[in-house]
């Protein structure tokens, strides 16, 4: 063998022994932690089983009847409470008619009771705003009717009971879009919201109608929403393939409201079967595939869980389906799930939106104050969805006299379904006093700096930190 073949190999074996003294010393004076992950149903901000008209803790719809019109006085508690998945989000829907009963005229105290009444069970308000429905119990309001807009049917049609509006009238979107405006200058940007239903035509303002308008006015209608809530999450309803293309173009979610329907056939052609046939092969039509990724999907049954087994629907392929549609939030309607599928449906509240476990957290067992801390941290999203506000990554360092909270950078909105990993050297406060300081993870309110999500990680103090370790703090 050649001096210089035989010089480069023990250059290498020196090189391979140094860093092999490095791995080791790197283990010896690195805290290295593997939390111990947690099956438990999480209650997270933004995502689960809603309610429907009415807040945690009140009671049920029968299993297979609820309401269409929204809560417009305090509703008491259930006694007892009912069994019923606790949530985040309580979605309510008001008429026309019933928030504004004569022109000019807003009951916004409806919406802001509901507001309170949201804030006092721990849950946000979704909301939508409806035109008219389809049995003509709540029609569109008598001003509107005697306004001088144009009706699309005549009292003598077969639907002549309803007062069909013309959506292509520029009354409908002068009046309906002062309503929208209205509500946008009152409640965009409130924390308070959820999210905001993009509704104007048809009954329920689900977007469909016999009297569909030309998609220019549908257009128009639409961007009445987008500009009235710029900074609240808007969700597109999902019936008309043109409309639903273009308003998650404009930075909308999806939402779509007959999960469930598996009917294999219909002699309605405004009513196909949604789930089986129409809902998929939509999805593909449109290109709105990758939504989910920047912005939620919100689903709501088509009659309810209990109805879906009166007429001996799938509830396993139902439920597989919305999570491969990467669902965020479901509508049950309030009602009751039946006992036998409680299990299947607490399975599937472990997969929806998102769920956050930490793998493993590295970092030095002593530092110095005012020096630079490495850290190393594997996360695994196990959700089917990201999540869509911006909470922050946060270690306290905590001891019986002292504490610190630092921030870590880490763009949480961006972790899909799937592994994270941050490595980033996080400054120690220069002021932290000697001492051994338990380490402590949350992901934190940015405005609070409080923990507002869950872990499915155990450690969850009665504070929401997780303690996950111990670091020394030595003198400067």
């Amino acid at each position: 063998m050649g001096k210089s073949v035989l010089g480069n190999l023990l250059t290498g074996l020196c090189i391979l022994n140094f860093a092999v003294g490095l791995n080791v010393y790197g283990q010896r004076d690195t805290v290295v932690i593997r939390p111990k992950e947690i099956k438990d149903v999480l209650v997270n901000p933004g995502m689960g089983i809603t309610t429907f008209q009415r807040f945690n803790g009140q009671s049920l719809n029968p299993p297979l009847k609820w309401s269409e019109a929204g809560p417009v006085s305090k509703l008491p508690q259930a006694d007892p409470k009912p069994d019923f998945p606790e949530t985040t989000v309580s979605y309510c829907r008001w008429y026309w008619e019933a928030i504004e009963p004569e022109r000019g005229v807003f009951r916004w105290d409806i919406v802001d009771l509901a507001i309170a009444e949201a804030r006092a069970h721990g849950q946000r308000l979704a909301i939508r705003l409806m035109p008219y429905d389809e049995k003509n119990q709540y029609p569109l309001p008598k001003w509107y009717r005697e306004s001088g807009a144009k009706r699309a049917n005549k009292s003598e049609d077969k639907d002549g009971k309803i007062w069909q509006p013309d959506f292509s009238d520029p009354l409908y979107l002068k009046y309906w879009g002062e309503l929208v405006t209205e509500a946008g200058k009152r409640y965009d940007g409130n924390p308070a919201l959820d999210s905001v239903d993009i509704s104007s035509v048809g009954y329920w303002g689900e977007g469909w109608s016999p009297y569909m308008p030309p998609f220019p006015n549908q257009k128009a209608l639409i961007d009445i929403w987008v500009a009235a809530f710029p900074h609240t999450e808007l969700l597109m309803n999902f019936d008309e393939p043109e409309a639903l293309e273009y308003g998650t173009s404009q930075g909308a979610g999806w939402r779509l409201d007959c999960l469930g329907d598996m009917r294999m056939a219909s002699e309605n052609k405004y009513f196909e079967p949604e789930m089986l046939d129409v809902y998929p092969q939509q999805i593909v039509r449109t290109g709105i595939q990758n939504v989910w990724q920047h912005h939620p999907v919100s689903l709501e049954t088509c009659g309810t869980p209990s109805s879906w087994k009166k007429d001996g629907f799938d509830v396993d392929y139902i439920l597989s389906q919305a999570l491969r549609w990467h669902v965020t939030t479901v509508n049950v309607k309030s009602s009751p799930i039946p006992a036998e599928w409680k299990s299947r449906f607490e399975e599937f509240q472990r997969k929806m939106g998102y769920r956050f476990i930490l793998r493993r957290l590295e970092f030095p067992k002593t530092v110095k104050p005012g020096s630079m801390m490495p850290i190393h941290m594997w996360w695994l999203n196990d959700g089917v969805a990201p999540i869509y506000r911006d909470y922050q990554l946060a270690l306290e360092l905590k001891s019986s006299t002292d504490s610190a909270i630092i921030r870590v950078p880490a763009k949480l909105r961006e972790w899909l379904p799937g592994d994270a990993v941050v490595d980033e050297p996080l400054y120690i406060p220069d002021d932290l006093k000697p001492g051994t300081y338990s380490v402590r993870v949350a992901m934190v309110d940015p405005n609070s700096g409080k923990p507002a999500i869950q872990l499915a990680i155990e450690g969850r103090q009665p504070d929401g930190w997780y303690e996950t370790g111990a670091i020394q703090i030595g003198a400067q």
